[in-house]
């Protein structure tokens, strides 16, 4: 057998033993039967990937109660004390955190404002939170797993690399080196809406589809992508970009430095600079939707709906152009910007529905999540549990 057909064997591997522990962990207790069902695996591909889960304590196997007269059911269930994992969240103005067991139950949480998003300021504010979060759970040292890091933008998540990212304004800055370095723990890091994308899977709206996106509205417009049950990252971690789509090339700059992108059109400063441009002195996004929302009525608000129904017109095209390339069973939107869907919203799903190819937009079904920050870090938490099933058992 080839070399590369050898890897191949083991990466499928890796991938059915992590997807067996993730369905156990948000289904179980379930039985063998049942899990093979629910991941349309014949029952003999599951009995032989189980027994490396067993014997590593991951998984464990109890006796249910019968049914009538038959014999008792062995169910799998997940051993959440096997270890703690801390996941984070890097964004442009703090740092958030959890600290989860194996079930990625949330034992502790916390948030830390940062003066700015330099990668120094960033990543020792990271590395303290981890110090923090660790202190609150008993016997850390000996049981914790691994740290997940999620930043915007294009990461490599093999080199541990933000390679480039227009929010944080970071470029080829190395995030797993010095974590690792900081709290000596295995890092693992990645874009944040892929570990939005591996909480939905895992928790959320995306437990019932094998192929969805999760696409964030707020300062960015960010996109995470699972196609047939898989996270979707692309040949390099550069898959999702949708905030970068070209839409307009006479369109107002972007924070990439090009003109046009989706997220000029679509973002926060968009529907700032709509206001701006109309003469109203509004700054931030909770005044816009304040105002939009006013119950006084008059020029000012009618200004602001205006502001979000064209960032939901630009929106809808770009969801639009996704649903057509991927034919996508569901879309997720959330981010901080999520909160005004319902000045948006309509104006998305128009354009949405205006733009589709044949079925694409009935074909997809759209819910709005507006996440908290804790979920991200769960999410990172999340790939770290993910990534050491598969791998430690391999």
């Amino acid at each position: 057998m080839s070399p590369s057909k050898i890897r191949f064997s083991e990466l499928v591997g890796e991938q059915t033993r992590a997807e067996i522990f993730a369905t156990v962990l948000t289904s179980g207790p379930i039985s063998r039967t049942q899990l093979a069902q629910r991941l349309g695996l014949v029952p003999s591909s599951v009995t032989r990937m189980l027994p490396p889960l067993l014997e590593h304590d991951y998984l464990r196997e109890s006796d249910a109660a019968p049914q009538g007269r038959g014999r008792p059911q062995k169910m799998l269930h997940v051993n959440p004390d096997k270890h703690i994992v801390v996941g984070t969240k890097i964004g442009p103005a703090q740092v958030s955190g959890v600290v989860t067991d194996m079930a990625a139950n949330v034992l502790a949480r916390a948030e830390e404002p940062i003066a700015d998003c330099t990668p120094e300021t960033a990543l020792s504010a990271a590395a303290a939170l981890t110090s923090r979060l660790l202190s609150e759970a008993p016997e850390a040292a000996d049981r914790v797993l691994g740290l997940g890091v999620g930043v915007s933008g294009h990461v490599d998540s093999d080199a541990g690399i933000c390679r480039y990212s227009a929010l944080l304004d970071w470029n080829k800055v190395d995030v797993a080196g010095p974590l690792r370095e900081a709290t000596g723990l295995p890092v693992v890091v990645n874009n944040d809406v892929n570990t939005l994308v591996v909480a939905e899977r895992w928790f959320g709206q995306g437990r019932d589809v094998d192929s969805f996106a999760v696409v964030t509205v707020g300062p960015g417009i960010g996109c995470g992508l699972l196609l047939d049950g898989t996270l979707f990252s692309g040949a390099t971690g550069l898959a999702g970009e949708l905030g970068h789509l070209p839409l307009d090339p006479a369109g107002p700059m972007c924070s990439c430095g090009r003109r046009g992108c989706l997220e000029a059109l679509a973002g926060d400063r968009a529907v700032l600079r709509h206001l701006q441009d109309a003469g109203i002195p509004c700054t931030t996004i909770p005044e816009a939707i304040d105002l939009a929302r006013s119950p006084a009525g008059g020029s000012a608000q009618a200004v602001a709906r205006s502001a979000f129904a064209e960032a939901g017109a630009a929106l809808g095209r770009g969801l639009a152009g996704m649903c057509n390339l991927l034919n996508l069973q569901k879309i997720i939107i959330a981010g901080e910007g999520a909160v005004a869907h319902d000045l948006f919203g309509p104006a998305a799903t128009q354009a949405l529905e205006a733009h589709a190819f044949s079925t694409a937009a009935r074909d997809c079904d759209i819910h709005v999540d507006p996440v908290r920050h804790d979920l991200w870090a769960r999410g990172a938490a999340c790939l770290v549990i993910r990534d050491a099933v598969g791998a430690a058992i391999s």
